[in-house]
C-alpha cells in the first residue's frame, strides 16, 4: 500500500466511476460555457463575415487545445503535491516545502483569493444564461429571466447546509446527458454548413487575430471564456485522480465542447439569426422548453462545483494558517470534500445575488467575468515554471520554451481582459483583494503573537525545580496545555500555574503542525518525548487536508505509551487578548485592529479541534502585538 492511501482515509473512486463523477464536479464550470462564450464573443467583433465566424471559432477550439488540453492535462497535473493539485497546493509544494519563500507564498494566495472572485460571478453568469433562453422559447416570459435566476441561486446557497452527498451521485449521469445532448446539438449545426470544420486549422484563427485591425485583441477576451472552468482540472485532482480526469476530458468533454461551437458558427454561417442567445437556435423549436430545463440544472450542477470547491480552498487556507479559523461541518461520511463552511456560503450567497441584481444579463456579467481567471492562470504558469525547474530538473530552455508558450497565452488574455476593467471587470479584483487581505493580516497576526509569546522562553527542567522548591501543589489527573513552543515552558501553563499555584500530576505539552503536504500518516503523525517524568512534549503533525481531532489524538497518544486516561483530561486553552505593542515593534496599528477583530470573530479552537466543552478550561490573557 503506498503513502498516500495510508495517509488518506478518502479513497478516490474506481477510473470510470470517478471519470463520471468528475463531469459533475471537475467540468461543471467550463462544460456550460457554451450557453454564453460564442455569443459574447460575437458581440465583440461587429461584423459576422465567413471569415470572423472561422476565425473565432478556430480561437475557441485552439484555446481550448492549448490552455485545457496541453498546459493542464499534460503538464499542470504530472506536478502534483502528494496527489492534490491545485494553486495553493502547487504553493505549498515549491514555496513552503522545499524552502520559505513569501514571493512565491504571496503569488499563490492572491492565485487563490482570485478564484473566490470567479466563483461569485461564475454562478451568476451561468444561470442567467441558461434561463436567457426564454427569450426565444417564450418572448413573453422574458422579463421573468432576472427573478428565476434570484429564486434558483437563493435556493442553491439555502440548500447547502444539508450537503450534497445524495443529490451528487447525480450530478454525473446529468452532466453526461449534457454533454452529449451538446455534442448532437453540435453535429446537427454542422450538418447545415460542413465548411466550418476548416476552423481546425489554426490558420484560420491566426489569420483573423492579424488582419483584424486590433478587434481580434479586444476579442480574445470573450474567446479566454471557453477556458474559464479549466482551473478545475487541476485543483480536483486530489479527489478523482488524474487519469479519470484526463480520460472524461479526452473522450466526451473536449469532443462535445469543440462539436457545440462548430455547430453555433456553422448555423450562423447558414444564416441563423444572432440575436438573443445562439446556443438555444441550434435545438429544433418544439425542444427548445427541455434544453431550458436542462442548461438550467447544468449550471446549477457547475454553480455547486464552485461553491463546494471555495469551501475546499477555504480548509486549505485555513490549515496553512492564512486565513481565520472558521466553522466547518463535515456533511457526509462518503467523501472528505463534502462539506459545508456557512461563512464562506452566505457571503458568496449576497455577492452572487448581488451582482445578477447589479448586472441583469449574462452578456453584461461577460465584461466582469474573465479577469480573476487569467490572471490566476498567468501567476500557475509561472508556479509551474519554477516546479519545471526543481522537481522535473529540466534545463532552463526547456523550461523558457514550455513556460514561455503559455505565459505568451496567459498574458494576451489577460491583457486583453484588462480591456474589460471599467465594464465590471474590477468587481473580481476588489473581491480578490478584500480576501487577500483577511489572509494577509491573520498570517501577519498569527505569526507576531508566536514570536511574541515565544520570547524569554523558559526551560522545563528549571521550571519544574522552581515549582517545586516553591510549594505548588500537584493535583491528581492529566493536564494538556495546546501550545506553539516547542522544548521549552507552554507560557499558557506558566500563567495557569502563576494564578492557580496547583499543577496536575501529569503534563501534556501539546502543539499542531500543519505540513506542507496534504495527508500525513497516522503512524507518522506523532513525535513523543518524556522531558521529565510526567511531562510528555508532543508534536502532531497533520497535512492540510487534514483537520485536526484532539480527542482522536489523545487516543493515540495512549496507544503510544503515555499513562493516562483519556477521557479524564483537562484541556488548558490560552484566549487570546489582542492589545497594541508599545515599544515600537509591534504590527502596524491597521494590521493590529483588524486581526482583533478577526480572532474576536473566528471559531473557539476547542469547537475547531472537537474539545468536550465539558472538559476544557480557557485562559484569558493580554498579548501585546
Amino acid at each position: 500500500m503506498n503513502q498516500e492511501s495510508v495517509a488518506n482515509p478518502w479513497k478516490k473512486p474506481a477510473s470510470l466511476a470517478a471519470a463520471v463523477g468528475a463531469l459533475g464536479v471537475v467540468f461543471g464550470d467550463i462544460g456550460t460555457s457554451p450557453l454564453y462564450t460564442f455569443k459574447t464573443v460575437l458581440d465583440l467583433t461587429g461584423a459576422h463575415t465567413p471569415a470572423t465566424i472561422l476565425g473565432v471559432i478556430s480561437l475557441l477550439i485552439w484555446t481550448l487545445i492549448i490552455v485545457t488540453t496541453v498546459k493542464y492535462a499534460g503538464f499542470a497535473m504530472r506536478i502534483d503535491n502528494d496527489g492534490e493539485g491545485g494553486i495553493l497546493a502547487l504553493m505549498a509544494l515549491i514555496g513552503v516545502k522545499r524552502q520559505k519563500r513569501p514571493l512565491i507564498v504571496a503569488v499563490g494566495l492572491f492565485g487563490a483569493a482570485l478564484i473566490y472572485g470567479d466563483g461569485a460571478i461564475t454562478p451568476a453568469i451561468s444561470v442567467l444564461s441558461a434561463l436567457e433562453g426564454l427569450d426565444i422559447a417564450a418572448p413573453s416570459l422574458k422579463h421573468f429571466v432576472l427573478p428565476l435566476a434570484v429564486v434558483i441561486l437563493l435556493a442553491l446557497f439555502s440548500l447547502q447546509p444539508m450537503g450534497t452527498a445524495k443529490i451528487g451521485r447525480a450530478f454525473g449521469p446529468i452532466m453526461a446527458l449534457w454533454f452529449l445532448t451538446m455534442a448532437v446539438l453540435g453535429l446537427w449545426g454542422t450538418a447545415r454548413h460542413p465548411s466550418i470544420l476548416w476552423a481546425l486549422n489554426p490558420y484560420y484563427g491566426f489569420h483573423y487575430l492579424l488582419n483584424s485591425h486590433g478587434v481580434g485583441f479586444v476579442v480574445l477576451g470573450g474567446v479566454f471564456l471557453c477556458v474559464t472552468g479549466a482551473e478545475a482540472l487541476y485543483a480536483d485532482m486530489g479527489h478523482f485522480g488524474a487519469g479519470p480526469i484526463k480520460f472524461a476530458w479526452s473522450t466526451l468533454v473536449f469532443p462535445s465542447l469543440v462539436l457545440n461551437y462548430a455547430g453555433q458558427g456553422a448555423i450562423v454561417l447558414d444564416g441563423a439569426s444572432t440575436e438573443g442567445n445562439i446556443f438555444y437556435r441550434l435545438c429544433p423549436e418544439p425542444l427548445t422548453l427541455p434544453l431550458i430545463i436542462l442548461s438550467t440544472i447544468a449550471t446549477i450542477i457547475a454553480s455547486q462545483s464552485i461553491i463546494t470547491g471555495a469551501f475546499s480552498m477555504t480548509r486549505q487556507a485555513i490549515l496553512l494558517g492564512w486565513m481565520p479559523r472558521l466553522k466547518i461541518q463535515q456533511t457526509s461520511r462518503e467523501g472528505y470534500g463534502q462539506i459545508y463552511v456557512g461563512a464562506v456560503n452566505w457571503i458568496l450567497m449576497a455577492v452572487t445575488i448581488g451582482l445578477a441584481l447589479g448586472f441583469r444579463r449574462s452578456d453584461n456579467l461577460a465584461g466582469a467575468y474573465g479577469i480573476a481567471v487569467s490572471a490566476t492562470m498567468l501567476m500557475t504558469t509561472g508556479l509551474l515554471f519554477i516546479a519545471m525547474r526543481e522537481i522535473w530538473k529540466w534545463n532552463v530552455f526547456a523550461c523558457i520554451a514550455v513556460a514561455g508558450l503559455f505565459f505568451v497565452v496567459d498574458a494576451s488574455f489577460f491583457a486583453s481582459n484588462m480591456m474589460k476593467l471599467l465594464e465590471g471587470g474590477y468587481v473580481p479584483l476588489i473581491l480578490a483583494t478584500l480576501v487577500y487581505l483577511v489572509m494577509f493580516v491573520w498570517h501577519e497576526g498569527i505569526t507576531a503573537v508566536g514570536k511574541r509569546l515565544a520570547e524569554n522562553p523558559v526551560s522545563i527542567e528549571d521550571y519544574f525545580k522552581e515549582i517545586a522548591e516553591a510549594g505548588v501543589a500537584r493535583v491528581p489527573g492529566t493536564a494538556v496545555f495546546l501550545t506553539r513552543t516547542k522544548g521549552n515552558m507552554p507560557p499558557v501553563m506558566m500563567w495557569y500555574v502563576k494564578h492557580s499555584h496547583a499543577l496536575h500530576e501529569r503534563v501534556l505539552a501539546v502543539t499542531l503542525d500543519i505540513a506542507s503536504r496534504p495527508y500525513i500518516p497516522v503512524n507518522e503523525r506523532l513525535q513523543m518525548k518524556e522531558v521529565i517524568p510526567n511531562f510528555w512534549s508532543i508534536t502532531a503533525t497533520y497535512g492540510f487536508m487534514q483537520r485536526p481531532d484532539l480527542p482522536a489524538l489523545m487516543s493515540q497518544i495512549v496507544t503510544r505509551g503515555c499513562p493516562m486516561d483519556s477521557h479524564e483530561l483537562t484541556y488548558f486553552i490560552g484566549m487570546e487578548k489582542i492589545v497594541p505593542r508599545q515599544d515600537g515593534r509591534g504590527l502596524p496599528r491597521w494590521i493590529e485592529f483588524l486581526f482583533r477583530i478577526q480572532l474576536r470573530n473566528s471559531t473557539r479552537v476547542t469547537d475547531y479541534l472537537h474539545v468536550p466543552p465539558d472538559q476544557v478550561v480557557d485562559i484569558g490573557r493580554q498579548v501585546s502585538i
